[in-house]
């Protein structure tokens, strides 16, 4: 039964997990470490976690306690604190994560977890966020109605995995099951080719206009929205370019030869069909 938590990484999403998880009525003890101690505090005053690690030395005493672990840092990040909790990990404990890519995730847990005696490991990704991160923004609510992904890399479900995926249906979330490689391309489509379009639109925009006060008295609802995951910092999406760096190349590709059939059919019926296409995709939405 799980009644220790440790959440590693107390922003957006680490503080929404404790959150969720005493919405949920978890009655446990819920710690947590940010190698921001600002993050830390503020997750602490939100009562999204009981106690806060003093070190990632501390951080990792306490992992030694915790039924369930949660990597909520970026990817590369993931992969560190991997290697450094499987060593001291025992058998009935359980290491999730909330990382944005998962084939490299699911690689490292085959080495470092699938051995007899270790812990076990349940690759994890929320579709849920905010443009902007810090546990300031955390909501308890945040997964409810969200998608919450999983790369499990063995058959069999472990006790503890079964419950932790039970705690994500009480948040409210939904979950799904697929291999690390289809949920990297799939991710790549629908989550970081519209974050790289933004912000390849709102530089553009920037670099070309900068201040002019027309933007701002021109642009509207429709400016608003598609630049808005342009507010998004490089920190937060650093480790998804770097860890899913083939796929997201597709798609842009892909995306490049879109634009410059558009660009070059603005004159011919052509234009209408690519617009029949886009209102069928969103009628489906």
């Amino acid at each position: 039964m799980m009644e220790r938590v440790l959440i590693i990484g107390t922003g957006l999403i680490g503080a929404s997990t404790g959150l969720a998880l005493r919405a949920a009525g978890f009655a446990g003890r819920i710690d947590g470490w940010d190698m921001s101690s600002l993050e830390m505090a503020a997750a602490v005053q939100m009562k999204a976690i009981d106690g806060r690690a003093g070190s990632r030395e501390d951080a990792v005493d306490l992992a030694r306690l915790a039924d369930v672990i949660v990597l909520a840092v970026p990817v590369l990040a993931i992969k560190d604190w991997m290697q450094q909790l499987a060593p001291v990990l025992g058998n009935s404990q359980l290491v999730t994560d909330v990382g944005s890519t998962k084939l490299e995730i699911v690689e490292l847990a085959g080495q470092l977890f699938e051995r007899e005696g270790t812990a076990s490991f349940l690759p994890g990704h929320p579709m849920a966020g905010k443009e902007s991160g810090g546990a300031l923004l955390a909501e308890g609510g945040l997964f409810d109605g969200a998608m919450w992904l999983f790369t499990p890399t063995r058959e069999e479900m472990t006790a503890s995995e079964r419950e932790w995926r039970g705690w994500v249906g009480c948040f409210g979330a939904r979950s799904l099951d697929m291999e690390a490689a289809r949920h990297d391309e799939l991710c790549a489509w629908v989550s970081h080719l519209p974050q790289m379009l933004s912000t390849a639109l709102s530089a553009l925009l920037e670099e070309r206009f900068g201040g002019t006060p027309e933007i701002a008295a021109i642009g509207g609802r429709a400016l608003r929205e598609t630049t808005r995951l342009g507010a998004s910092p490089y920190s937060m999406w650093r480790d998804v370019a770097m860890t899913n760096t083939g796929p997201v190349a597709d798609t842009l590709f892909a995306l490049e030869q879109r634009l410059a059939h558009v660009r070059e059919n603005l004159r011919t019926p052509e234009l209408r069909d690519e617009f029949a296409l886009a209102n069928r995709f969103r009628q489906r939405r």
